[in-house]
């Protein structure tokens, strides 16, 4: 419960910040794969949550300072730096994830080639069920179907689950149309069959977290949280006060003009001049 509250705070942070849709579905995963290896009583989830989004960040090149989140989110940047290694670590420093939204795309841009010949109302329904399919995917996103199934087949249920209120799209006939072209092993029997356990997952997983259970459950955790893990954390901001207290050199007084510049090394000074 408590994990599916902080992906769905990461969903609303991402689009606080006008995150693109990558951003946010890689950060959710890199949450949810943590967790796997890790336990909320070594490592709170709130703290976690940011240094996924920032790390979402990186990797999919979307350049977002630790400030920057940390400001608008209201948390202590230094927090996010800090869980940064140990996230790498827990995910074996694995970072490429495969998403549904790219495959979703993918699908969409093949419908519209498809409907191309029957209008702009045609176009216009396959844009329209985008939108509504987008919302599936972000649905999923909070169940461990992701974890489950491959992205291709998360985006085709998010389809098939959008399209079944309007019925905007024959799909059926879409499906069988690529199983045809692929001229794959599999049947189109076998990816309905796939489509109906992705629902299956999807819907028994889906549910409201209330803020009161939330916080309920975090003031449990303050009981039993890891007393090891928190005596090194403090054992850690010890040091960084220490250090921050420390002159930058020593012998250099705070206002001295030079405090703080760059010194050349012996092996710098040495390329200086011979290139020279």
């Amino acid at each position: 419960m408590m994990r599916i509250h902080y992906e769905q705070k990461i969903q609303e942070v991402c689009k606080a910040f006008a995150f693109p849709n990558k951003v946010q579905s890689t950060a959710i995963l890199y949450f949810k794969r943590f967790y796997l290896k890790s336990s909320v009583m070594e490592h709170h989830p709130k703290h976690i949550m940011l240094t996924c989004i920032y790390l979402s960040c990186k990797v999919e090149e979307f350049h977002f300072s630790a400030e920057e989140l940390g400001k608008g989110s209201k948390q202590d940047p230094q927090v996010v730096l800090k869980n940064e290694m140990t996230v790498l670590q827990c995910l074996n420093f694995e970072l490429i994830v495969y998403a549904p939204y790219r495959s979703l795309d993918g699908y969409i841009f093949d419908l519209e080639n498809s409907v191309q010949m029957m209008g702009a109302v045609a176009v216009k329904n396959v844009q329209e069920l985008r939108e509504s399919a987008i919302f599936e995917i972000d649905s999923m996103m909070l169940t461990d179907a992701p974890l489950l199934f491959p992205p291709g087949q998360l985006a085709m249920a998010a389809l098939r689950r959008a399209n079944e209120v309007d019925k905007k799209v024959d799909l059926k006939r879409y499906m069988e149309g690529i199983v045809h072209r692929l001229e794959t092993k599999h049947s189109l029997l076998e990816l309905e069959t796939a489509m109906e356990a992705i629902d299956k997952a999807v819907g028994n997983s889906i549910h409201v977290v209330e803020a009161d259970d939330v916080k309920c459950i975090d003031k449990k955790l303050k009981r039993c949280r890891n007393p090891g893990l928190q005596d090194e954390l403090k054992k850690r901001e010890r040091k960084g006060k220490q250090k921050q207290k420390r002159p930058l050199q020593e012998g250099a007084s705070p206002m001295d003009p030079m405090c703080g510049i760059f010194t050349f090394s012996l092996l710098d000074e040495t390329t200086r001049l011979n290139c020279a």
